[in-house]
């Protein structure tokens, strides 16, 4: 078979020698041949138990002590030679720049560190602070960040000092209490001021005082004097000052007879001297409601001499009211304080008569009518506030551009609906920038909050607060 494959492979390959010759070959060189000795080969073990399990498991193996492994790797197999090189190791690169050493992260915020923001003014920090849980050991922490808010831009801050003091173990500390209702009053959000005053778990004199003089100051007397009917019916009796904060009420409500009816219950029904501030007070009451000439007789029937004081009042009023006679009078008064000055002749009531036919015929201007007749309000533009030499187009046009208007286009169109809109003005309103806001207020049915440099204007349905009077 062998041979068979061999000439096989010698027609497949013709070039190589002949099977033939190769084993002539082969048996020419080994003429020689022995058969191997008995002892070469040593015979073999007869076998006188299984072979030995080699997948055994360690526990097997112990178990029959007198099986062998005949599958152990034969001994001339040597193991491979350990790593004669060792690892590489990474190469420094000498022109790199040093590694900066690691930052160490900065220590939690302390109580220590809020109070010091707050003792600084720094507001907004403060509120970071509390934000991430810092609590405030000291109830003059929240007392001066509230002091601080004074600001009209303020007032979002002011909200958010006052919420975490809400929940603050301080929240019942009357005399921060008292000091949000007044910086409320300031900035003019009462709506604020109330809520914080409705509760309050405790209150005093003082409370009830920035209140009603929040009311008054933001031009919302009659909400004033509500109060202290109200604070009347709690049993809680008033001073000097309360008084002199109701009057305030009264004139910005122009509740004249109401003023007067306050001013005698002091002496009459709590025992209270009138004193200087308190007749300071009525004129502001008469001037307030345009009533200048009977605040001109009150003065020279008062039960002592006019002083300095009582003619600068009536001037002040006189100067809103735009009565440029008696302000120049009250001027020489002023500066001739020692000189005795004939009083301002009363202005009366212009009447016309007329003869015909042998009657005497009386014209007379109409009453003042009780109540004002309801008409639809439409804008007519007032170009008397507008000083440039134009045409009057032009004029009309530039009261289009005047700043109020712009800033409250803007607030309207960035701000949600029924929300209050607050605008700052650093000049006095003019009068056709105030009747725009009034028809502003109406239409988009917000209430819309103006400061100038005189005093707030609170539009609301068509109405303003300082009823026209500024």
């Amino acid at each position: 078979m062998a041979f068979a494959y061999l000439k096989l492979l010698h027609f497949r390959f013709p070039k190589y020698p002949s099977p033939l010759r190769l084993l002539s070959t082969y048996a020419a060189s080994s003429n020689h041949w022995s058969p191997p000795s008995s002892n070469q080969y040593p015979p073999r073990q007869h076998q006188t138990s299984p072979p030995a399990n080699q997948w055994a498991t360690p526990h097997q193996q112990r178990s029959n002590p007198h099986q062998t492994n005949n599958w152990a790797p034969p001994q001339h197999i040597r193991s491979p030679p350990p790593n004669q090189y060792p690892p590489r190791q990474p190469q420094h690169n000498q022109w790199a720049p040093p590694h900066p050493p690691p930052v160490a992260a900065p220590p939690p915020p302390t109580p220590a560190d809020l109070a010091a923001l707050a003792q600084d003014g720094r507001v907004k920090e403060a509120i970071e602070l509390l934000s991430q849980g810092v609590q405030a050991q000291d109830p003059r922490v929240f007392f001066s960040l509230v002091s601080s808010c004074t600001d009209p831009k303020t007032l979002d801050d002011l909200k958010k000092v006052h919420d975490f003091f809400l929940r603050s173990p301080f929240r019942g500390d009357l005399q921060i209490n008292n000091k949000f209702l007044d910086l409320y009053a300031k900035l003019n959000s009462m709506t604020d001021a109330r809520r914080t005053f409705d509760h309050m778990p405790h209150r005093d004199l003082e409370s009830w005082h920035l209140m009603i003089n929040g009311y008054s100051i933001n031009g919302q007397g009659d909400e004033g004097l509500q109060l202290y009917e109200q604070m009347r019916n709690y049993g809680i009796a008033p001073n000097s000052q309360t008084f002199s904060l109701v009057l305030s009420a009264c004139a910005s409500a122009e509740a004249v007879e109401e003023g007067f009816i306050h001013f005698e219950s002091m002496s009459k029904n709590y025992g209270i001297t009138p004193q200087i501030e308190h007749y300071i007070g009525i004129i502001e009451v008469l001037g307030k409601s345009g009533h200048l000439n009977e605040a001109l007789e009150y003065i020279e029937n008062l039960p002592f001499e006019p002083s300095v004081e009582i003619w600068e009042a009536l001037k002040t009023v006189a100067h809103n009211q735009g009565d440029i006679d008696m302000e120049d009078w009250l001027d020489s008064i002023l500066q001739n304080p020692t000189k005795t000055l004939a009083p301002k002749p009363k202005r009366r009531l212009g009447l016309n008569n007329l003869d015909h036919k042998n009657k005497l015929y009386l014209y007379k201007l109409p009453p003042k009518p009780t109540k004002k007749p309801t008409k639809e309000q439409v804008y007519v533009p007032d170009t008397r506030y507008v000083l440039h030499d134009i045409d009057q187009e032009a004029k009309e046009q530039a009261l289009l551009y005047h700043s109020e208007r712009l800033a409250i286009a803007y607030g309207l169109i960035s701000t949600p609906a029924r929300t209050p809109l607050r605008i700052i003005k650093n000049l006095r309103i003019c009068g056709d920038c105030h009747n725009a806001i009034k028809i502003m207020s109406r239409i988009v049915g917000r209430e819309l909050i103006v400061r100038d440099n005189k005093r707030f204007h609170h539009f609301k349905d068509g109405k303003c607060s300082c009823g026209d009077y500024w």
